[in-house]
């Protein structure tokens, strides 16, 4: 929970987060190095310098590390884990849906903790759907549709072995697609998250809720463009939040754009741990005001009531939060630190 200056407390869903293991001994290859040390720079260049973690912690950190991070010094009321795989780079897989259960089953109240799948795989891919509802029962997935394959260095949402994966989501009440539309990693292809694809999946899947995060970063124009006109498509703010502090008037474009174009019920806050945590980004964004040009000209404002919407209403809306409800069980079951 995030207490303002004033003594006000803000429910918090930190919408993209990771338990991942990017150590050299799980790297399968020097790309699974690549992957991680862009991971790292993002880290490093766009943190403030008392934010900033050493290399072998960034790689591989605790289930400690999360708690303490996101809940005891964080302002995180609940956190959605997403997973990626990755397993062209990583031997146990890069952010595992078992590994990420495990870790939140010390306090599921805290927890979301979303699947992935990868539709090249064919029938082996509606197989996993169907294990991750029966085992996990998961709300929503995290698509990476520039992840590695053998030969195949990326995939679209139209596609149709995509299509009859999203079919059975749709199904099974897997409601929340989380995709990645945003920055490249190395070595991936930076074409292969182009964001025009959400169009046509958006469109032909009313019943889903297409989250984009990175807000399809470099091509927010575009992003724009389809989340206005679909009503279906969300904007993660993964990725954006860390620009309130490298470069605020950029940050305060951004959110202009977005709150002209698709408005404040379309936008989640997301902190993308562990490339950063969420206590600076919340404090920031608590305080941040878009400029005055920037915002006269939209006409738009960055009021309280907004940004309590983005830090956590509206994606307590996406996933059925009663946030009353919650805030009672975790007043009851409070995230703790393992013994000694």
């Amino acid at each position: 929970m995030y207490r303002t200056a004033e003594g006000k407390d803000i429910f918090v869903v930190d919408g993209h987060i990771h338990y991942w293991d990017g150590s050299p001994e799980n790297q399968k290859n020097v790309h699974g190095k690549q992957f991680i040390d862009c991971f790292y720079a993002y880290h490093s260049n766009l943190s403030p310098p008392e934010q900033r973690w050493e290399k072998s912690k960034f790689e591989k950190y605790s289930e400690d590390d999360v708690y303490r991070d996101l809940f005891i010094d964080g302002p995180d009321d609940v956190a959605i884990v997403q997973t990626t795989v990755l397993s062209d780079f990583y031997k146990n897989g890069f952010s595992d849906v078992g590994r990420s259960t495990s870790m939140a089953a010390r306090n599921p109240e805290r927890f979301i903790v979303n699947g992935s799948f990868d539709p090249r795989d064919g029938e082996e891919a509606l197989d996993h759907i169907r294990f991750l509802k029966e085992k996990y029962d998961i709300q929503g997935v995290k698509m990476y549709t520039a992840e590695w394959n053998g030969d195949s260095k990326g995939w679209r949402l139209n596609d149709p072995e995509a299509y009859k994966c999203f079919e059975l989501c749709d199904e099974l009440g897997i409601r929340n697609i989380h995709v990645h539309k945003g920055p490249t990693i190395i070595p991936l292809n930076l074409d292969a998250f182009d964001v025009r694809d959400v169009d046509h999946a958006a469109t032909d899947f009313q019943n889903l809720n297409w989250i984009v995060e990175h807000c399809g970063l470099p091509r927010l124009d575009e992003f724009c463009w389809i989340a206005t006109q679909e009503t279906n498509v969300y904007a993660g703010l993964a990725v954006v939040m860390p620009f309130i502090h490298t470069r605020p008037r950029y940050f305060g474009e951004i959110m202009a754009e977005l709150l002209f174009w698709i408005g404040e019920d379309k936008i989640l806050f997301g902190s993308d741990y562990a490339i950063w945590t969420p206590q600076w980004l919340v404090e920031k964004f608590w305080n941040f005001q878009i400029p005055d040009d920037i915002a006269s000209e939209r006409g738009v404002q960055l009021t309280d009531s907004v940004k309590e919407k983005i830090l956590g209403l509206n994606a307590a809306r996406l996933y059925d939060i009663d946030t009353g409800t919650r805030i009672k069980q975790l007043k009851e079951s409070p995230a703790l630190l393992a013994a000694g």
